[in-house]
């Protein structure tokens, strides 16, 4: 990824901050749907595509914003990961628990993986989405508004940056080589 996509792909990040910091949690998180719209219309219009994943988010986040402003109620801002992060940890988890590696399905056009991979990563991304669930739970529960907004966007946001690094190896590991991708297309 080139250094000026990743300061994109952050924009909705750092509009949720600084939007909390001038107008409030509920604009806040208006103006990062507004910016993550944006940055699909961009990859949009830079790879001739929209990942699953990234609209999925944006979708949802948008829906529970929606949510928040109709009922005038933050609390929807702040469930919204934990219900995210919950129903993908469920996804992979229990995809992993059947021996279907979900994985695959939300980034099999990117990423060209062995079996193996595919399976180790949709356990280790379940229970990194558990684990986000539950800490989203225990910070809006247990510390004010502006202590939630710091820890998404200076905790979970670069804990989930970071977490991704970590896998890389695995994902390097695992890729398959171009005579295994030949022989999957004639099958």
């Amino acid at each position: 990824m080139k250094l000026g996509a990743f300061f994109v792909e952050i924009l909705p990040l750092l509009a949720f901050f600084v939007g909390y910091q001038y107008f409030g949690l509920l604009m806040a998180a208006a103006l990062s749907v507004v910016l993550g719209a944006a940055v699909l219309v961009l990859a949009r219009w830079r790879d001739g595509r929209i990942a699953a994943f990234p609209l999925f988010s944006v979708v949802m986040s948008a829906v529970f914003t929606a949510i928040a402003w109709g009922l005038d109620d933050g609390l929807f801002i702040k469930l919204q990961p934990t219900i995210f992060n919950g129903m993908f940890a469920a996804v992979l988890l229990g995809g992993w628990l059947m021996r279907r590696a979900m994985m695959r399905q939300f980034f099999g056009a990117q990423f060209s993986l062995t079996d193996a991979t595919w399976m180790t990563l949709s356990l280790r991304w379940g229970c990194f989405f558990l684990v986000l669930a539950i800490a989203n739970e225990f910070v809006w529960r247990g510390f004010g508004e502006a202590e939630w907004v710091f820890y998404k966007t200076f905790i979970a946001a670069p804990a989930s940056a970071l977490f991704m690094l970590a896998q890389l190896p695995l994902t390097l590991r695992g890729r398959l080589q171009p005579a295994d991708i030949s022989a999957l297309n004639r099958e």
